[in-house]
């Protein structure tokens, strides 16, 4: 118990608690703001769509910071969702097609930014609209014509069912066809298919593939007004003439497109930072998609399906933060995870120090307290001559330790009281005993 007492007094020994406090508080805090990851996977597209082809260059942007990221190839968007909304699936993020998700499913999902537009291409042969002078301008003159509307898991598949659904066209009034962009391809140019949906950005090099079919044209979407205003996540673009291919001349007039964005969705526990970097590769990618943009207008905060990430709206606004504009990533990284972890520091220590001076006191009063306790005790015993060596021995002993006593400046009117008072004990026992 002395020993015990001897602790909670000493100084030194509670600057050490505090310390090992701070410590202790210090390292809970660094695990809970944990670092972004080094290696990260990203759901795509097929390897010939523009999915995939940006996820390589985001690859190679952000290999030069420090961090791998791993491009899985997979069918599409409703793919990628179930990737993306499925913890064991190793995916942390995917590129997703605007209109595609029923956003109420996926609430722990979270959008970055919107990436480049992906008109929905309707690709014909003039010779199965004769009746219509070899021209394509309205859904509804796809009745009865053999279609293919996109694979299963894909974007496409999705939005071709939802404009044909608006359209007023079900599935028994066309020949539908489930199929991969090469095996439409491949139809479209056999003379086995009369039309094919395919939804892409413009500079994705699917898109070649259709260039040297012979016969066929792009659709012009002649109610894209109508559409844009029934379906909000779609906008109204503009496809000058030759824009695909000056070569072939596609298309071969001016024409309008519906199109949805892409948009790099993630979990809403993604870090800061790694959007950041994201962020910050992305507009380095995203000037060479000029097409059908204008310039700086991707990434973007609009045509999105999922709620933007507020680290994501404070960046697309203000731009990347000071750290991350004037330090390299990773020191960036860390700086900013210290000062994440500095400030709840001094948030729960600076109140704390303005209660030391007061623990001080309280201690320095209850060590003295302590000593009066004894020095009662002896005037008690006084009386008992027995008890004469032993109370000089006594009050030698709490001489000592009183004349052992550290105290400030502030506080030394007390000492030198209590030293008065063990000399007036001291005293008493002398006349008593003489």
């Amino acid at each position: 118990m002395h020993s015990l007492k001897k602790y909670i007094y000493n100084p030194f020994a509670i600057a050490l608690s505090f310390l090992l406090l701070l410590v202790l508080v210090f390292t809970v805090l660094w695990i809970l703001i944990p670092p972004p990851p080094k290696v990260i996977e990203m759901a795509t597209g097929f390897p010939t769509g523009l999915y995939y082809q940006f996820g390589e260059r985001l690859k190679k942007e952000l290999a030069s910071d420090g961090v791998k990221l791993e491009v899985k190839a997979t069918g599409g968007t409703v793919d990628n969702l179930a990737l993306l909304n499925d913890p064991r699936s190793g995916v942390h993020y995917a590129m997703i097609q605007g209109g595609v998700a029923d956003v109420s499913q996926y609430p722990n999902l979270v959008s970055i930014a919107g990436m480049f537009y992906e008109p929905v291409w309707v690709w014909y042969r003039e010779t199965s609209f004769k009746s219509e002078g070899g021209r394509l301008q309205v859904l509804g003159q796809l009745k009865g014509k053999r279609v293919a509307i996109g694979n299963e898991g894909s974007g496409t598949l999705a939005l071709s069912t939802a404009l044909l659904k608006i359209s007023g066209i079900s599935e028994k009034d066309i020949d539908a066809e489930k199929l991969k962009p090469d095996q439409a391809i491949a139809k479209l140019n056999n003379g086995d298919l009369d039309a094919v949906f395919i939804v892409a950005a413009a500079e994705a090099p699917v898109l070649e593939k259709f260039y040297k079919i012979p016969g066929i044209r792009l659709m012009n979407f002649d109610q894209a007004d109508a559409y844009t205003r029934n379906l909000p996540y779609l906008s109204k673009v503009n496809v000058p003439r030759g824009l695909l291919s000056i070569q072939y001349d596609l298309p071969r007039q001016d024409i309008q497109v519906v199109a949805p964005t892409a948009t790099l969705v993630t979990q809403n526990n993604v870090s800061p930072a790694m959007i950041s970097l994201l962020l910050s590769a992305s507009y380095d990618i995203l000037k060479s998609y000029s097409r059908l943009q204008k310039a700086g207008e991707f990434p973007s905060s609009l045509g999105m399906d999922f709620p933007l990430h507020v680290d994501a709206e404070i960046y697309l606004k203000d731009g990347p933060s000071f750290l991350h504009r004037h330090l390299p990533f990773w020191t960036a990284v860390w700086v900013g995870r210290f000062v994440k972890i500095v400030i709840p520091l001094i948030v729960i220590f600076i109140p704390l120090f303005t209660y030391i001076p007061s623990a001080k006191n309280f201690f320095l009063r209850l060590k003295l307290a302590q000593v009066y306790a004894e020095l009662r005790e002896l005037e008690k015993n006084a009386l008992n001559p027995d008890l004469k060596e032993r109370n000089f021995k006594d009050l030698e002993g709490i001489e000592r330790r009183v004349n052992n006593i550290k105290v400030s400046m502030m506080d030394a009117k007390e000492l030198y009281d209590l030293k008065g008072h063990v000399g007036e004990v001291r005293t008493r026992l002398m006349h008593l005993y003489t």
